[in-house]
């Protein structure tokens, strides 16, 4: 570390790092000397990436080909109002740069794939996952064992969040567990929602992303303990912590007692996420009609039952005048439904309705149902932009 030196800019800057008797001018010189590269600049990604170049990251990387929403901004601080519907990448680049000029950071506008993550990751020393899918997560956590380099992850929902350090190799040459070993295999599909669907409290990517960025600097600065091997997790609602330790699973396929995967698989086949073939092959068995047909429905004055099976808390966000009959309230709902005239189903993006459509064809015999293509966001980008996108 000799060759890192600062400028008198940059010394009275860290100063509140050097003067910590553990850290001193040997750490700060390890933040500089680093590369980090950080995937998503979302809800965990903002407040990472603002702490770690406030540290003093020397060279930051940020995966993000997403463009900026106002229904962002409510928990990814990074941006503000002026940035809707710029990249992500970009924006949060000219933000990291005003914050602090004496980095590099560098935005990279792509996807993150099997086919691009070697490349990408291999110019970094630790990568930090701000991502919020599980295909990106096995993705990142493969890619970082075969390049042996660290991997720093987080998730929330809702309330709660988690964190830990995978793949960490401490000073003794051992090699901590990894993703795959807390999660060997991912949950069914729609289990999980994402928190564009379940919803996620503001301030919590806030504070989960926050002790991610911590874990990123200890892990760069050797001070302290990181959470290799442990699971922090975290529930905002009850102000409640406890850390689980991590044992390491010797079937692991990719660096197990005997592992049979060698290099990067498809992680979308994998986690079980439907491609655009197989959401064509499910639509077709599923009778729709487009926004626009509704509205010419209407106007008509055709005679047709409109459902919302949506949240009651989503209702109050924003309806467009359907009968409010929840998803979970599917039993109770087939009396309510007419059996003689066209019946529309709609949710917020025409996912949810489409399985209540095809659960009711199968299993009570209906036979005049549609479902809402595109649902919710559908009518409000095609017919009343007003209405508030959530």
């Amino acid at each position: 570390m000799d060759h890192i030196s600062f400028s008198n800019e940059e010394l009275a800057r860290y100063s509140r790092h050097i003067l910590i008797p553990e850290f001193q001018l040997a750490a700060q010189k390890c933040l500089k000397a680093a590369s980090v590269l950080v995937i998503g600049s979302g809800g965990l990604g903002s407040p990472m990436l603002q702490y770690l170049a406030a540290a003093g990251v020397g060279k930051i990387g940020i995966v993000d080909f997403d463009r900026v929403e106002d229904s962002n901004l409510q928990r990814q601080v990074l941006f503000g109002t002026s940035s809707i519907g710029e990249l992500k990448a970009e924006e949060a680049r000219k933000r990291l740069l005003d914050l602090n000029p004496f980095i590099e950071v560098a935005a990279i506008n792509e996807m993150l794939t099997s086919e691009n993550a070697m490349r990408l990751l291999a110019d970094y020393d630790v990568v930090a996952d701000g991502s919020d899918n599980f295909p990106t997560r096995y993705l990142v956590n493969d890619a970082c064992v075969l390049l042996d380099k660290p991997y720093v992850y987080a998730s929330i929902f809702q309330f709660e969040g988690q964190v830990s350090v995978f793949n960490y190799r401490n000073q003794a040459g051992e090699t901590g567990p990894n993703y795959r070993d807390l999660f060997p295999t991912p949950p069914p599909p729609g289990m999980v929602p994402s928190c564009a669907e379940g919803g996620v409290l503001g301030v919590l990517p806030g504070i989960i992303g926050s002790v991610q960025a911590l874990e990123v600097i200890k892990v760069i600065t050797g001070v302290g303990e990181p959470l290799s091997g442990r699971l922090f997790l975290f529930d905002a609602l009850q102000f409640f912590s406890r850390v689980l330790s991590i044992p390491k699973d010797p079937d692991n396929p990719i660096n197990g007692i005997s592992p049979t995967q060698t290099g990067l698989i498809d992680y979308e086949q994998f986690c079980g996420v439907p491609t655009d073939k197989d959401l064509e092959e499910q639509a077709a068995d599923v009778k729709e009609i487009d926004v626009l047909e509704l509205v010419k429905w209407q106007k008509e004055g055709k005679f047709f039952q409109l459902i919302d099976v949506r949240e009651p808390y989503e209702y109050e966000i924003v309806n467009i005048g359907g009968e409010l009959i929840p998803q979970a309230l599917k039993a109770e709902m087939v009396e309510k439904i007419a059996r003689d005239i066209p019946v529309v189903f709609h949710c917020r993006s025409g996912k949810r309705s489409a399985n209540v459509v095809r659960a009711l064809e199968s299993e009570q015999g209906f036979k005049h149902l549609y479902n809402l293509k595109g649902g919710i966001l559908a009518y409000i980008e095609e017919i009343d932009s007003s209405l508030p996108k959530y």
